[in-house]
């Protein structure tokens, strides 16, 4: 008689990280759409190029919706980054907790810290409690997608291993 072997299927070892870059992009891609939506209706005074292009740039495409959507590509490419440090120092922290306090963090970063460096962006005091509000909860979202993708995909990549 012949023995029929099988061959145990090897897993792939799957890293974690290009979870954690699209996690980055499209959570900046989403929430910064949305932001520039809320910017279209009037909900906020602040859209994306008001951080990215404005600043460097006075030209009147920059002003416009081509504006707009350079500004979400360039914070794509930066939160990659953001989701990177999330994966480095806070993937091991289950919940949306770490996620809502990214986006606050975040928040009094750019409102707050780095006021100085986008002079076309009235100081905090000065804005409408609508921005506030459409700002920071937009910012905690992002937080929370960014936080919540990345702890999900390494508890699920733990639970696997085992």
């Amino acid at each position: 008689m012949r023995r029929i072997r099988y061959k145990k299927t090897q897993q792939k070892k799957v890293s974690l990280i290009p979870k954690a870059i699209s996690a980055g992009f499209f959570g900046a891609l989403i929430w910064a759409t949305i932001a520039a939506v809320a910017g279209y209706f009037h909900f906020t005074e602040v859209t994306p190029k008001s951080f990215i292009l404005r600043p460097w740039l006075q030209t009147a495409w920059s002003d416009g919706w081509l504006g707009e959507i350079v500004s979400i590509f360039v914070l794509c490419c930066l939160s990659i980054g953001l989701a990177l440090l999330y994966y480095l120092f806070l993937r091991k922290i289950p919940g949306m907790l770490p996620g809502i306090l990214t986006g606050i963090v975040l928040w009094f970063m750019f409102f707050w810290l780095l006021s100085p460096i986008f002079p076309n962006i009235a100081p905090f005091w000065e804005l409408s409690s609508d921005t506030v509000v459409t700002t920071i909860c937009i910012f905690i979202l992002y937080g929370v997608f960014i936080g919540y993708s990345i702890s999900f995909s390494y508890e699920q990549h733990k639970d696997e291993k085992k």
